[in-house]
């Protein structure tokens, strides 16, 4: 596994230096692009293409990338995996006109055409604004089955909120999913943490529809909302002032023994409903969630450390991260409403650096990279499978 990242914004340079970390340790099989979209997508692509000979390239969008000694906005990360023992097929499927599951299902189809092996993954990147993200889940599914995990995150924008790409080969493409099937003699592990804490009772989804939560307790759901985290004034107007509040407030949805986390993505005030990225299914049971700087910590040190457990002991190569941009808006936040200050800036540095050491002091001098996402995939067993607001961790031995 080799991770390679430039910051040039030449996006010639920026393939040869990011590919230059790259190659340097032989020919990859599989080749993963994140890039800000403040690039020319279709000249990085191109140029990646070119460069890697018979490797398989896929990528995406991103609001944020993640590699060593570094983290932020307007780069471009390269993150490849090779050897004699692994095998790779890829796919793709468009979502418009027939929907993310459609994409999905066709996407998953490369697990038909890879080499099986001892342990198999399925990656996968989708376009994060296309609707309910958990269809992406169930087409997927519908290909995989109980056997092969799924991982993966939906492509950003650098925060736009208007359009994402996905690439698959040459090719950049809207409104799809794409997909990469890893299979390899040694294991794959799984981490899957997030850094809230349900903030009081849980409440009973009484009225929602896909993506749209209505009622909770039978009240409006955007007033028991605002009335819970006091939203100041120009918040309950909506717009910009409530996207940057919800930002660091989101839903939690009961799953068997866990929370799975919701972003809440909107406010309807004529209907005084909730929009979230995926379902929250009426009849479940809703929490509010909040959280720190600190928790966002304690959740990376969880989900690395359980991707390298799923190793079984065996050494990891590296890891493959998607990591909501939410959970660095936290700490950019500090932790707290307060307004910014030089002291608090440094903090929020501090903080942000110490999210990349963990990793460091988990992994040693193993490769990672991966990028900020609008939505995180990780299914190993049970319902559900997506994510926001999370951290997912592959680990390769």
């Amino acid at each position: 596994m080799a991770v390679g990242h430039s910051t040039e914004r030449d996006p010639t340079m920026a393939v040869e230096e990011a590919l230059a970390a790259v190659l340097e340790k032989g020919a990859p099989k599989l080749v993963l692009l994140f890039a800000s979209p403040s690039h020319s997508l279709e000249t990085l692509a191109a140029r990646v293409h070119e460069r890697i000979g018979s490797a398989l390239l896929i990528g995406c969008s991103t609001a944020g990338e993640l590699a060593p000694g570094h983290s932020g906005m307007g780069g471009l990360v390269l993150w490849a995996l090779g050897g004699e023992g692994i095998s790779v097929a890829t796919g793709w499927g468009e979502a418009a006109g027939s929907g993310l599951r459609h994409a999905a299902r066709q996407a998953a189809g490369c697990l038909r055409e890879v080499q099986r092996r001892r342990h198999t993954v399925l990656v996968l990147l989708a376009d994060g604004l296309g609707g309910d993200q958990m269809e992406v889940v169930r087409g997927a599914y519908d290909v995989a089955g109980v056997d092969v995990p799924l991982v993966g995150g939906c492509a950003g924008d650098d925060m736009a909120m208007r359009r994402t790409f996905q690439i698959h080969g040459p090719q950049v493409l809207r409104q799809a999913v794409v997909a990469a099937a890893i299979s390899s003699d040694a294991p794959l592990g799984i981490g899957v943490s997030h850094c809230w804490e349900p903030m009081g009772a849980p409440m009973l989804v009484t009225g929602s529809c896909e993506n749209r939560v209505t009622t909770l307790d039978d009240r409006p759901a955007l007033d028991v909302y605002l009335d819970a985290f006091d939203a100041p004034a120009e918040v309950r107007l909506g717009g910009e002032a409530f996207a940057r509040f919800a930002t660091t407030r989101p839903l939690g949805l009961r799953r068997r023994g866990r929370i799975e986390i919701r972003f809440v993505s909107g406010a309807d005030l004529a209907s005084r409903s909730l929009l979230t990225i995926a379902e929250m299914p009426q009849g479940g049971l809703a929490y509010l969630m909040q959280g720190d700087a600190g928790s966002v910590l304690a959740a990376t040190e969880e989900a690395c450390r359980g991707a390298c457990d799923g190793l079984g002991g065996a050494p990891p190569q590296g890891l493959l991260l998607f990591d909501c941009v939410a959970r660095r808006a936290v700490l950019q936040e500090g932790g707290s409403d307060a307004e910014a200050t030089e002291e608090a800036g440094a903090e929020v540095a501090q903080a942000e650096d110490g999210e990349l050491a963990q990793i460091r002091a988990l992994l040693g001098p193993c490769p990672y990279g991966g990028f900020h996402t609008y939505g995180e995939i990780a299914r190993s067993r049970g319902a559900g499978g997506f994510h926001n607001q999370t951290l997912v961790a592959l680990a390769v031995a």
